[in-house]
């Protein structure tokens, strides 16, 4: 990795983490390179992964190859770093070369030279007054220097252009990381000069809302002024943005201003699927970063998307591009847990999908290999929003009024750790992408009865749904079962209100909300069902049972002990 302007120092010889450095010059020699760079990167040899975890507290790590850790260090981890007496040896930094400026902003627009910041902000501005019938700029903040963090929207315009989902690009949240920054720029001016005559162009920007940021941390990648030239991971404080977003097993950590901006503009908006752009190495990554032992519910569907990322690359690059780790797919964890990431706090806090997509190996793309990377990753951009378009769009409204209702999206015997979503409150409107199959819907909204359909999903394919939901009234049955004795052995007793009786299906779902008993039954009123749970471990569990027929469900929960 950082091939053009990293020079790596023999691994031979390290000592284990226990022990001091033999060499306390490694110790002058990073402080000093910290002092002139603004960082420093090292290389330690670490096996066990609770220590690997530990590290990644404290430092940014940026890749794992066997039991060789290579990090990054900014001056506000160096003290702990060196603290903590690792032994370690430096991998020493040079300016970049291929880094060219372009002279011009006619010259930046042939994609082959980097822009000047000016340059830059001219280059957005042109995109909204060459195209002003599809595309808007808005500011997500500024940066602590004072410099523009900007969000280009890309649609069609007309009369659904409000309702149409809302995706999110962004890149370059760590500054020396510019590959993705010039994708960025890229793609947007190739969505709006293709538009409509393409019609793979057309139907993501008649169909969608499409967010681009090309840079996320503009401080770190214009760190000397006005050019490229002396760019940084971090932002102006020092700090990796990208291991400081909230996050529920770090609860004093402090947001930097452009991820408190950033956080801001992504609960307004609640992208449906996003992306995040980095360089280093050549790999998508999707959640969960921070878990080894918990998947996603979606964790399927992550991989499957990641797949076709990397896949399509593959078509259409030189042999050996991202094929780092699963042939260049990876749950992030499994490659090393991250804190404060992005992409789980999107996908855990917002209900959202996001991934991690790394397009170079090197940090500083050269300027005269960036056509070949837009080349390479050109159409795996396309087809990663397409996703959007798939799966199940639907609408939520009140039976009585039609207006929007803000509902939980829960998927039975599927869902868990927040993978639900929710319809939006100003139109009711909710996405839900899933792999192919029959799956059981339930639609849940305070002072509201839940409704349950079954969905199918098919491949490539959007199905559309209209859910009408009814308010509650005093003479409602109140949808619970009456389970006994509870806690439990071998055998639960089930009574059901009499809207549930008849041809019935019966659900058991543990605490992680996974299927563990199912089958369809008929149902007598006033008398119990008696349901065999002599397999199930100890724990609590969830008991659903529903008449489709009739569209009548209840539940209740029991415990089970041995």
């Amino acid at each position: 990795m950082a091939r053009q302007w990293i020079i790596s120092f023999l691994l031979a010889g390290l000592t284990s983490v226990t022990s001091f450095s033999q060499d306390t010059d490694n110790d002058v020699r990073i402080r000093s390179l910290v002092k002139e760079y603004g960082q420093a990167e090292a290389v330690l040899r670490l096996t066990a992964r609770s220590e690997i975890d530990n590290l990644s507290r404290h430092v940014s790590i940026l890749d794992v190859r066997g039991d060789s850790v290579i990090l990054s260090l900014s001056p506000r981890d160096l003290n702990w770093f060196i603290g903590r007496h690792y032994a370690y040896t430096i991998r020493e930094q040079k300016m970049p070369r291929g880094l060219v400026s372009a002279s011009s902003l006619a010259k930046a627009l042939t994609w082959d030279a980097y822009p000047t910041y000016a340059q830059y902000d001219s280059l957005m501005q042109s995109f909204i007054s060459t195209y002003p019938d599809l595309c808007t700029l808005d500011t997500i903040g500024t940066s602590i220097n004072g410099k523009l963090v900007l969000a280009l929207r890309i649609t069609a315009a007309g009369a659904t252009s409000e309702t149409r989902p809302e995706v999110f690009y962004t890149s370059t949240m760590h500054g020396n990381e510019t590959g993705g920054y010039i994708l960025m720029l890229r793609l947007a001016d190739y969505l709006l000069r293709n538009y409509p005559a393409d019609s793979r162009v057309k139907d993501l920007v008649d169909n969608l809302r499409i967010w681009i940021n090309p840079l996320a941390n503009p401080d770190g990648t214009y760190n000397s002024g006005n050019i490229i030239s002396n760019p940084v991971r971090y932002n102006a404080n020092g700090v990796d943005l990208n291991r400081n977003f909230p996050d529920p097993l770090q609860t004093d950590n402090v947001l930097e201003k452009e991820n408190t901006d950033m956080v801001n503009f992504m609960k307004k908006h609640r992208f449906v699927i996003s992306a995040n752009f980095h360089s280093g190495v050549e790999v998508v990554n999707y959640p969960w970063d921070r878990w080894l032992n918990k998947l996603h519910a979606d964790n399927a569907w992550f991989n499957e998307i990641s797949r076709a990322y990397a896949d399509t690359v593959h078509v259409y690059s030189p042999t050996g591009y991202m094929t780092y780790l699963e042939n260049g797919v990876t749950r992030g964890a499994v490659w090393y847990v991250v804190y404060g990431g992005r992409q789980d706090y999107v996908t855990q806090q917002l209900h959202g999908r996001e991934v991690t997509i790394e397009v170079d190996d090197q940090y500083i793309t050269p300027a005269s290999q960036l056509p070949a990377l837009w080349e390479s990753n050109r159409r795996s951009l396309l087809g990663y929003l397409e996703n959007a378009l798939y799966g199940v769009h639907g609408q939520v409204s009140d039976s009585t009024s039609g207006l929007p209702v803000v509902a939980k999206v829960f998927i039975d015997g599927h869902d868990k750790d927040t993978s639900e979503v929710y319809s939006d409150t100003e139109h009711g409107l909710f996405v839900r992408m899933l792999s192919p199959g029959i799956w059981p819907f339930t639609f849940s909204a305070k002072g509201y009865r839940d409704t349950s359909v079954y969905v199918t999903v098919y491949t490539g394919q959007r199905t559309d749904l209209n859910i009408v939901l009814k308010k509650k009234t005093q003479s409602d049955t109140v949808n619970t079962a009456l389970l006994y004795p509870n806690p439990a052995t071998s055998s639960l007793n089930a009574l059901v209100p009499v809207a549930v009786a008849g041809d019935a299906e019966i659900l058991i779902t543990d605490q992680a909300g996974r299927l563990v008993i199912g089958y369809t039954t008929e149902i007598v009123s006033g008398t119990p069902v008696i349901i065999d749970i002599s397999g199930l471990s100890p724990g609590i569990y969830q008991a659903e049972f529903r008449n489709s027929r009739k569209r009548a469900f209840c539940r209740g929960r029991f415990i089970v002990i041995k």
